[in-house]
């Protein structure tokens, strides 16, 4: 679980550091906003730093978890009620990730 949480977070740190040049760029917001998505980038960054295994493996783990947080960002953020076509890519991916971070070593 703690591994899991340490994804999210390190996922939620990406998509913040992405969404907010979003902002600016697509919806005429500050440029301000690319201070705070500079310190989320390098967070995110620092994050894939504590996964505790090689950073190829937690890399393609990763894309599982940043695409299940993508699809609650899409709802919580946006507004925009996920499909069941975006819940069960969703669930392909997460079952990668789970298949690639708990294998049998």
């Amino acid at each position: 679980m703690r591994i899991f949480l340490l994804y999210v977070a390190t996922a939620v740190a990406e998509i913040v550091g992405c969404y907010l040049p979003y902002l600016w760029l697509r919806h005429g917001r500050s440029a301000w906003l690319l201070l705070p998505a500079a310190a989320s980038l390098a967070l995110f960054a620092w994050l894939l730093t504590l996964h505790p295994t090689a950073a190829g493996r937690v890399y393609a783990a990763y894309g599982g978890v940043y695409i299940g947080t993508a699809i609650l960002w899409l709802w919580a953020v946006d507004g925009i009620r996920p499909t069941p076509w975006d819940l069960a890519g969703t669930a392909v991916a997460l079952a990668g990730m789970g298949i690639i971070m708990f294998q049998p070593r």
